[in-house]
């Protein structure tokens, strides 16, 4: 994770405690209604392969897009959760 921070910018990335079922139920709503394919394979975001790493790039896709960052399974973020290739919006 870098630990940079973007003066100004916020990101909504998924809960420590959420758990992978319900994760896995946004990350299915939300690829159904963004473009999700930095986290399909061969995607900038894919690796990490893990629920939680999928799931917090389509949280922030979302809050970028849309303004929205459920705190039920999400929480706002000041430093930028991008790490290698893998750039959040």
């Amino acid at each position: 994770m870098c630990t940079n921070s973007v003066q100004g910018k916020t990101w909504c990335v998924a809960q420590s405690q959420a758990t992978e079922p319900k994760l896995q139920q946004v990350l299915d709503y939300l690829c159904g209604q963004l473009d999700c394919k930095e986290i399909q394979p061969g995607g900038s975001c894919f690796n990490p392969n893990t629920m939680r790493n999928h799931a917090s790039y389509a949280i922030d896709l979302n809050f970028q897009i849309n303004g929205v960052c459920n705190i039920s399974y999400a929480t706002p973020a000041v430093t930028d959760p991008s790490f290698g290739t893998c750039v959040y919006p």
